[in-house]
């Protein structure tokens, strides 16, 4: 069933006056972090140059540096446009263990983990 246009513009103001009071709050509780303007520049970058790449290798037919600028291209533009993954970042001490880490099951996050129990709770499942 579908909010009403009331219920809408609650909302939207409810979420407004999250935003305004607690930036950094309201982008952990949506879960899509905001892409850092540092990598836009550098993948816009980066593509642009992969672009003149490309260009340079079409122009002279030197196919390789053809290929080396449409993937330059490509992967600037994904640096661009990617966002920063939801949790704390690695500290670089600990890039070996998180390669094994990776391998494994993901832990659920301590908030998950409660709602299942509650969940499982109301349902008589937890006894």
């Amino acid at each position: 069933m579908p909010l009403s246009e009331y219920e809408q513009r609650v909302l939207e103001q409810m979420e407004q006056q999250l935003r305004s009071d607690d930036p950094k709050l309201a982008d952990a509780i949506s879960g899509t972090p905001t892409r850092r303007p540092l990598h836009v520049v550098l993948g816009t970058l980066v593509a642009l140059a992969g672009l003149g790449m490309l260009v340079g290798g079409v122009a002279s037919q030197f196919i390789p540096l053809g290929i080396a600028g449409f993937l330059a291209m490509f992967g600037g533009v994904m640096w661009a446009i990617s966002r920063p993954r939801v949790g704390s970042p690695v500290p670089s001490g600990e890039a070996g263990k998180a390669s094994n880490v990776s391998r494994m099951k993901p832990r659920k996050s301590s908030f998950m983990t409660r709602l299942e129990e509650r969940w499982d709770r109301r349902r008589g499942d937890g006894q």
